[in-house]
């Protein structure tokens, strides 16, 4: 690599250029997008479910800690409350997470 900004193959960034996390260098995210762009999208969505069930799993760790009281239902309503938001959830479900808690 010879360091020129911005072409393919270098190891220096565009002018102006930011990675999407700060903890990651701009050769790490090239490698990373380049691995996105060969997936096939069944791959993609694959890790995209793989991923969404990892987040609801440490969201429900969190809920559990705060209400070790709660009940599945409970656990899913709030659960859905991260998720919905207040609004949506008032006019779904007819849950307040405002006063019962997320």
């Amino acid at each position: 690599m010879d360091g020129k900004p911005g072409l393919p193959g270098r190891d220096i960034p565009p002018p102006g250029y930011k990675t999407q996390s700060e903890d990651t260098s701009y050769d790490v995210e090239r490698m990373l997008f380049e691995a996105y762009r060969r997936m096939q999208p069944w791959e993609k969505a694959r890790r995209i479910a793989e991923d969404s069930r990892f987040c609801d799993e440490l969201s429900l760790i969190g809920i559990r800690s705060r209400h070790p009281e709660a009940t599945d239902e409970e656990l899913r309503l709030r659960l859905g409350a991260l998720r919905l938001g207040r609004e949506t959830m008032l006019k779904v479900f007819g849950w307040d997470p405002a006063t019962r808690g997320y």
